[in-house]
């Protein structure tokens, strides 16, 4: 690891199998904790090659526990985190309005790292029961349309990372894998980005899987579609600046979409959302972002799967899917 590190502080890069090599090391205890947080740190002050990205990825992958969810045509929707900008829980909720439009939801998350409340931290405050079983979650999708997967359930061999990384308390390059390591292996993906640039590193990478995804970034920073300013798509076959008023929704502010100073308010703004009681903006951004992976999971237009992630909160079919999710993982 110090000849790595040493290269790495020269500005040098590393290969695909360099990278996959390294992260098998640092998930298999090869490397103790101070070399484990220069490693991650020095990513913090210079950006990541898609070569690197696609090695670290791959190492993921082949450590984790793997579900098969094959015939579910499930769609994964979360974010990288790491944009600081401390919102509720957009994507998580955007999750059970997918569900409640007919389209399977496969969810990888985790605690939250740099903001206060991850997917994680909110299901398991409204009584969701994390379980690493393959089984479970075929029977979660079987009984409301969607599953949650706990990444640290399904990637064991990160527990020697999990430490170093809540102690750092900063986005690493672990924000970055996080969507791309569904132990799944989702056929359908709406992921959000932190930066651009790495939209186009996601975009790179997509482009030579299987995968029908929508990569998105707006352009004042959230990794989802935030309707605070345009933002960047980048999908199969398009790549193109969006602002609200194409989707014909209102721009909103971003102090609309605060999260709170804690995970009961998180979820407090989580049950609101779901039962109708949440204010204009939030629903508005739950509704795009819940649109967006209609669109990309039934391949039709985004106004109208915002029509229907639209129709599944207001007609409490959202709402349903979560009850039903709840009781099945309680």
């Amino acid at each position: 690891m110090k000849e790595i590190i040493n290269r790495l502080i020269q500005n040098q890069t590393l290969s695909k199998s360099e990278s996959k090599e390294v992260l098998t090391g640092l998930a298999t205890g090869l490397f103790n904790n101070s070399q484990i947080a220069a490693f991650l740190t020095i990513y913090l002050m210079r950006a990541i090659r898609v070569e690197e990205l696609e090695g670290f990825r791959d190492a993921m992958l082949e450590l984790c526990i793997p579900v098969d969810l094959d015939g579910y045509n499930a769609i994964d929707v979360c974010g990288t985190g790491g944009d600081g900008k401390n919102t509720f829980n957009i994507s998580t909720i955007s999750s059970f309005v997918v569900a409640g439009a007919g389209v399977n939801v496969a969810k990888h998350g985790n605690y939250g790292v740099s903001s206060v409340s991850g997917s994680s931290n909110v299901l398991e405050s409204l009584g969701c029961k994390f379980s690493g079983d393959p089984n479970q979650m075929r029977a979660s999708m079987d009984e409301s349309g969607i599953c949650f997967m706990h990444a640290p359930l399904f990637h064991p061999a990160m527990k020697n990372v999990a430490p170093i990384r809540k102690e750092l308390g900063v986005k690493t390059f672990f924000n970055m894998l996080g969507p791309m390591v569904n132990p799944s292996f989702p056929p359908n993906q709406l992921v959000g980005v932190f930066s651009l640039e790495l939209a186009r590193l996601y975009g790179y990478l997509y482009q030579n899987t299987d995968k029908r995804f929508s990569i998105v970034h707006s352009l004042d920073g959230y990794d989802e579609v935030s309707l605070t300013s345009e933002f960047k798509l980048i999908s199969n076959n398009h790549e193109s600046l969006v602002s609200p008023a194409d989707l014909s929704l209102n721009q909103v502010e971003q102090e609309s979409l605060y999260g709170g100073e804690t995970i009961e308010d998180s979820a407090k703004i989580f049950v609101d959302v779901l039962e109708n009681d949440g204010t204009e903006a939030q629903a508005a951004a739950v509704v795009a972002n819940a649109g967006l992976a209609v669109s990309t999971a039934k391949e039709i237009s985004i106004v109208e799967g915002i029509e229907e992630a639209r129709n599944s909160l207001q007609s409490g079919k959202a709402k349903a899917a979560f009850q039903r999710f709840i009781k099945v993982n309680s």
